[in-house]
């Protein structure tokens, strides 16, 4: 787990400037650190750097950048491969110098050039150079666990795990991209290929970048659509076949990730997830596997004993930490500096807090992050099976609601259930249920109708009628890689914590497609066959309760002690001089929120989440002085 940048210009960018660069990631490796320049063809010079967090061979012999033993390749990488061992005995005609698994890489594209990402299993993010042919690769993992930006500059590019290097880059102006934010201020995060500035783009999971001589091309060598069409023409029709099968590529998915040189443990929550991936990993280990929970005094937030429990029961070496709110809240103004783009999912602190602990006893966590999406586990895929089976009742309402009454529609009068169903006509969106005052809100605070569309409209793409397997597929290719996983990098990062995360295995996410979905959602029981698995290790009545999640009071937290500061990220002057919002519009929306909070349609506390997004960002727009 690393830090990576890097550049292929005809812009002299210098050995100093780069390390610059390279250093605002030292979070992400403060083990060793490698800065070099390479003269090209062509008048273009090639600048790879890496910050390490050393977890497979802790010598200087894993230092990147790595070349290949004949000089053809240089490489900068950053993540795991967990087949190296399997590749390495396949590639053993290679003179191996180290023990690591990114000269393994190397060896793989010598043999079968870039087509290797169709033989390397794990996650990462590379750049790779090419002598002989002045190729520069950038590759991302399948789901897209670890980062990658690139900054186009004319036939120039630049690139790095995380935004801090590009904005540090000589030359770089960092221009908004002003139609997105309606769409962060909604969905909490951007999506690949976006990033919040003009020119700047995440290379999507699955992706290949190839760079020669200023030339871009972008394929997709792995894509969810693709890879779920063709595996579910293939299902395992016996439920016993498909449990067996899947757990045992879980086992093994769960035996890969730990292997390392570094002591490892796992984020146990008490859930159904993460309490699976300890019991495997507990089953591979011949003394207590360290498992580390955070607790809330707030019951309805923590799991805490729940954690311990099931701990217990496994023979688990287990730290548990009460935080209180006062300790969350002191990690709000941390933010910006490690989500360097602008980031709200307000879990982000409790993951961190949870990162920290474990980073006491080990560098390298299990996560259970996956589960919910390729096994049916969140509580929307209920809403959206109601959702299709109200069809046909809630088009007739939609046509019957145009009828004129009182000044206005039928369809204003009715119930707010009644009319998110009737409104969702849309075939692109079918799955993302929401009322249409909270879009136009969000829309508002932008004066151009040039935005983004808020709501994703490509479900159609999937090609699947069943209204939770669509909406798993969506969450797969937006939530997954751009919420939750970003939001786990950035979080054990800051602690320089490697994450590995089981669940989303390439063979375990592959044979998920194959599964039947009434296997993983039976008579109303979310994830039912990854339950069945779990309970093959822990008693059912460890594990039956509702589902939790982490959470910060947001309402409180920003009526209370972020009110002042919320007040003048809104004040007119200021976003008249920012020159990104409409300032008559948000202005009064925040203050209308913050100061009344209770009534009408742009105080109630749910217009929270984009009263925190609009926070975030401002907080993030002042960090960066951009």
């Amino acid at each position: 787990m690393c830090g990576i940048c890097g550049y292929i210009s005809r812009n002299r960018i210098t050995e100093e400037e780069l390390r610059i660069m390279n250093d605002t990631m030292y979070h992400r490796g403060p083990n060793d650190s490698g800065v070099e320049i390479y003269e090209g063809k062509d008048g273009y010079s090639i600048g790879f750097a890496q910050r390490r967090l050393s977890i497979l061979d802790l010598s200087p012999l894993g230092h990147q950048p790595m070349h290949s033993a004949d000089g053809r390749l240089t490489i900068t990488y950053n993540g795991e491969i967990y087949n190296f061992l399997e590749l390495k005995k396949e590639l053993s005609d290679y003179p191996f110098k180290s023990t690591c698994d990114t000269e393994v890489i190397l060896a793989a594209y010598l043999k079968w050039g870039i087509d290797m990402v169709d033989h390397i299993s794990g996650m990462f993010a590379m750049a790779i150079y090419d002598r002989d042919t002045q190729d520069v690769y950038l590759v991302r993992d399948r789901i897209g666990k670890k980062p990658l930006f690139y900054w186009v500059d004319g036939e120039n590019i630049v690139f790095a795990s995380e935004l801090k290097p590009i904005m540090k880059c000589p030359g770089f102006k960092g221009e908004i991209r002003r139609e997105l934010i309606p769409r962060f201020l909604f969905q909490q995060y951007i999506i690949a290929p976006d990033t919040v500035f003009k020119d700047v783009y995440k290379l999507e999971a699955g992706g290949v970048l190839k760079f020669h001589n200023g030339e871009i091309k972008k394929w997709k060598y792995w894509d969810i659509k693709k890879v779920y069409a063709e595996k579910s023409r293939e299902p395992v029709r016996s439920y016993e076949e498909a449990k067996e099968g899947l757990k045992e590529r879980l086992k093994k998915s769960v035996a890969d990730r730990m292997i390392a040189d570094v002591p490892l443990g796992t984020f146990l929550s008490g859930g159904y997830d993460s309490s699976l991936v300890t019991a495997i990993a507990q089953e591979h280990s011949n003394q207590p596997v360290k498992t580390f929970c955070i607790g809330f005094d707030v019951p309805r937030y923590n799991e805490a004993e729940y954690a311990k429990e099931v701990a217990q029961h496994l023979g688990c070496d287990h730290t548990e930490l009460y935080i209180s709110e006062k300790e969350m809240f002191e990690l709000v103004s941390s933010i910006p500096q490690y989500y360097d783009e602008p980031f709200a999912d307000n879990s982000q602190i409790p993951s961190m807090l949870v990162s920290k602990l474990a980073k006491n006893d080990v560098t390298v966590a299990l996560s259970g992050d996956g589960g919910d999406e390729f096994f049916c586990g969140y509580n929307i895929y209920d809403n959206v099976a109601q959702a299709q089976m109200l069809e046909i009742p809630g088009a007739i309402a939609y046509g019957v609601g145009q009828i004129p009454v009182g000044g206005g529609k039928l369809l204003d009068k009715m119930p707010f259930r009644v009319r998110v169903v009737a409104n969702n006509r849309d075939k692109q969106t079918k799955t993302q249920l929401v009322s249409g005052s909270y879009i136009e809100a969000a829309a508002a605070f932008v004066d151009t109708r040039d935005i983004i569309p808020i709501l994703y409209p490509f479900e159609s793409s999937y090609g699947v009628n069943n209204f939770q397997v669509r909406r798993m597929l969506l969450d797969m290719d937006t939530y997954l890689p751009e919420d939750i996983l970003v939001k786990m990098d950035r979080a054990s990062m800051k602690y320089s914590l490697e994450s590995r995360c089981p669940i989303m295995d390439t063979e375990v996410m592959e044979y998920s497609f194959r599964i039947p979905h009434k296997f993983k959602y039976c008579k109303g029981d979310k994830k039912h066959i990854l339950k069945d698995i779990a309970y093959d290790y822990i008693p059912r009545e460890l594990l039956e309760r509702p589902k939790t999640g982490f959470g910060v009071p947001m309402d409180e937290w920003l009526r209370g002690p972020l009110k002042e500061q919320l007040l003048d990220f809104s004040s007119t002057s200021f976003l008249k001089k920012q020159g990104i919002f409409d300032s008559d519009y948000v202005s009064k929306f925040i203050n209308d929120y913050v100061v009344k909070g209770d009534g009408g349609p742009a105080t109630g506390a749910n217009f929270s989440k984009i009263a925190w997004s609009f926070f975030i960002f401002q907080q993030w727009y002042s960090f960066y002085n951009i």
